[in-house]
Parts: structure tokens; sequence; C-alpha cells
């Protein structure tokens, strides 16, 4: 268990150490501060051990420092129970049906005689043995043990045994008894339900959908049981399969070895295995066939119930409702229709003269506009029909006209003095020179 910081202040610890005083008014902060460091303290104790009780003596030995021990647990245990953080493990069990606990952990049953009388007696004293439930801690217990339920293989059954239980619990309780402490919150939380069958305790889980889980019937102690001989039948097949599969590869070694009797005998105890072992799947089948159908049947059970409710309530909202009435209803609506037609042809022909009048009142209103529109004195100037240019600017006519000569020049001349620039340029000489006919010249 990790420790907290103060734990290694002498003087700070000295105090937390020290007995309460007998009147909390005296020093409140103190009180308060000393009463919340131990709190907080043995319930992170309890959670690192995975543990849901606790008592006096065990808290005694756990935070022993220096040879000392704490002299106000004792009155930090009162205090908690005062406030209900923690209760007493008697009462804790006495709140539920909880006679499961005698017959198998034995709870109620080691307790000594005296922690009783002290209960009955209202005793405030707390017995360096009596053990204590956090009840925050049992709560987070229950919850994940519940989930624990739900996410494992025993989901699909209702009733499970306290051993499987047990084996599916051993990631979540500590030991039996934080178990059958958070079967008890379920049991107080409505989610699950403990008897004893046949010597046997099972328990039986709330099914989502359901609020609370309901008492253990005869049909559920039926499936159970068929559960428990599909399960037992199931572990017969596998066993058998698996002995029949060494009497094969026994015979097939005594075969090798030429032994050839012993491996014939070998193979008919094969057979016989084999055989047993088709006789038990024969009747595994036909149990998971019944489960099948009881589980059918539950669906079926759940639609009816949902088809009787549906006509409960469809009866009750037709109560009032008559086909007389029915009828009546829609005569009053068709004579209100018929009413509302005449209404709106009424509306519509006061509408087509009030269409009239305004097509005489427009007319007489353009007439208005006619008479009334204004002369125009048109007081513009002439458009002018004279050159618009400034004097001494000169016109399109006193420009020069364009060249229009071109080059006389073929193509194979052109080509031949292309030739030439060629073969200067790469530092060859022609071998003639052109002549001055055959020069570019401008076409007169």
């Amino acid at each position: 268990m990790s420790l907290p910081p103060e734990w290694g202040d002498d003087q700070r610890m000295n105090f937390l150490f020290s007995d309460f005083k007998e009147n909390r008014d005296v020093n409140t902060t103190d009180w308060d501060s000393k009463m919340d460091f131990w709190t907080a303290l043995i319930v992170k104790s309890c959670r690192d051990r995975g543990s849901v009780c606790v008592n006096l003596q065990e808290l005694s030995r756990t935070f022993r420092r220096k040879e000392k021990t704490p002299l106000g647990l004792a009155t930090v245990l009162q205090s908690m129970s005062r406030c209900g953080r923690i209760q007493r493990e008697s009462e804790f069990a006495a709140n539920v049906d909880s006679g499961w606990l005698s017959w198998g952990v034995g709870l109620l049953l080691v307790k000594p005689l005296k922690w009783t009388f002290s209960t009955l007696l209202g005793s405030s004293r707390v017995s360096a043995e009596e053990s204590f439930v956090v009840i925050e801690l049992v709560k987070e217990k229950a919850a994940e043990l519940l989930k624990a339920y739900r996410s494992s293989e025993f989901s699909s059954c209702a009733i499970v045994s306290f051993p499987e239980l047990c084996g599916l619990s051993s990631d979540v309780c500590a030991d039996e008894s934080t178990l059958c402490m958070a079967l008890l919150q379920l049991q107080r939380d409505k989610q699950v339900t403990v008897s004893v069958h046949e010597g046997e305790k099972i328990v039986k889980f709330c099914q989502p959908g359901q609020d609370r889980v309901s008492p253990v019937s005869d049909v559920d102690v039926g499936i159970y049981q068929l559960q428990r001989s599909e399960k037992l039948l199931g572990e017969r097949v596998e066993k058998l399969n698996q002995e029949a599969d060494r009497c094969k590869e026994e015979a097939r070694a005594l075969l090798r070895k030429g032994k050839k009797p012993q491996a014939l005998r070998c193979l008919r105890g094969s057979k016989r295995v084999e055989k047993r072992a088709d006789s038990l799947l024969a009747q595994l089948e036909s149990i998971r066939a019944i489960l099948d159908r009881i589980a059918q049947s539950q669906t079926d059970k759940m639609v009816v119930q949902a088809y009787q409710a549906g006509v409960a309530a469809l009866r009750l909202s037709l109560k009032d409702v008559t086909v007389e009435r029915a009828e009546n209803l829609v005569d009053q609506i068709q004579e209100l229709c018929d009413t509302q037609d005449e209404v709106n042809q009424t509306i519509s022909g006061g509408v087509t003269a009030a269409d009239e009048d305004m097509d005489e009142l427009e007319e007489e209103l353009k007439a208005l506009l006619d008479e009334s529109k204004p002369e125009y004195v048109s007081d513009l100037p002439a458009v002018p029909t004279s050159d618009l240019r400034p004097p001494g600017e000169p016109t399109a006519a006193s420009l020069p006209a364009v060249h229009q000569s071109r080059l006389s020049i073929t193509d194979e001349q052109l080509e031949e003095e292309l030739s030439q620039l060629t073969l200067t340029d790469s530092g060859f000489q022609p071998k003639k020179a052109t002549s001055p006919a055959r020069r570019l010249e401008p076409a007169q």
C-alpha cells in the first residue's frame, strides 16, 4: 500500500497518531483535519487490498509506524459509521435475505456472540475484531461483478451456480467473503437473488430489459438442471472422443510393431467408446432441442403479452367510439363542406363585379392622363452638315500613295545565294563568284 507524503513527517504524524479530543468544539479544524486524513487512508487501504471489509485490529497493524499505532482509529470508525460510510457486517447482512451465507461461508456463524449483544444493546464501543463493510467499496465491487457476469459466457444463463460464480469473479473479488458482500449489495439493489437448491447455492441475475430480478421459479430450476445436464453430457462426449482417439493411436502403434491381435482389441475398444459417445451425443442434441424450444416459448410468451397489452390499450382508446357516432360525424362534416362551397361561390360572384368596376376606373384614369399630357417644344440646334476638322489639317486625299512594287527575285536565285552564304561561314571559298547580273536587285 502506498502511504501519503505526510508519513515521513514526524511532527505531522505525531499529531495524527494522537487521540481525538473528547469535545470536537475545542478545535474543529484539527479534529476535522485528522478525521479526513484517516477516513481517506482507510478507504484507500481497503481499495488497494481489494477488500470491502475492515476491522480495528487490522487497521492498527496496517498503520503501525515506528512501533506506534494510531490512537484515534476507533473514533474514526465510529464517525464513519454515523455518517453511513461504513456499516457493521452483521447489520449489512441482516438487511437482506442472507440465510444462504450461514450455509456456505459461515460469515454469520463465526461472529462472536458479544458482537450481536453489543448491536442489540446499542453499544457505541468498537471491538478490535468487529468487521465493518465500506459501503462505497462494496457498491463498486457489486457493479464490477454484474459487469463481469454480463460479459461472460454465462450471460445467456439466468441462473449460475456459486462455484461457477467464484471462478467468474476471481479477477474482481479477492476472496469469497468479498464475493458474498458484493452479492448482498446486489440483493439490496434487486439485481440478484440467491437460494439453495438440493444443497447447492444458485444465483439468479436480473436479465437485460428487467428492472429487478424475479424470484427463482420451478421453470428457472428446470432450465438450470437442463443446462447443467447439457454441460455434463458435453464434457463426457469430449472425454469419450479423446479416449477413442487414444485407442486408435495405440492400435496403429501395435500394428507397426507387428502385434495384430492386440491392435484389433484396441480397435474394438475404440468402436465401443465411439458408440457410447454417439449415444450421449444423441441425448445431448435432445436436451439442446428442449432448451431451444423453451427459449422460443419464452419469446412467444413475450409476444403474446405484448399483444394483450396492445388489445387492452386499443379497447380503452375505442371505449366511447361507436359506428353510429362515426356516421353522424361524417354527415356533419359533409354538411359543413357543402356550406363552405356555397359561401365560396357567393364570395367569388362579388369579386367579379368589383373587377368590372376596376376596369371602368382604369379607362377613365387613362383618359385623364391623355388630356393632361404637355406639348414639348424642340429648342435644340440643327445637325451640322459641313466638315468639323480644324483648318490646315491634311485630309486623307492629300496623303502620299503607298509603294506597291515587289522584288523581282526568283526562288533559284535565293537558294543559290543561301548556299554561298553557308560555304562562306564554314571557311570554304566558292569556285566562282556570282555574276553581277545574278545579284539581288530591286525591281524598277
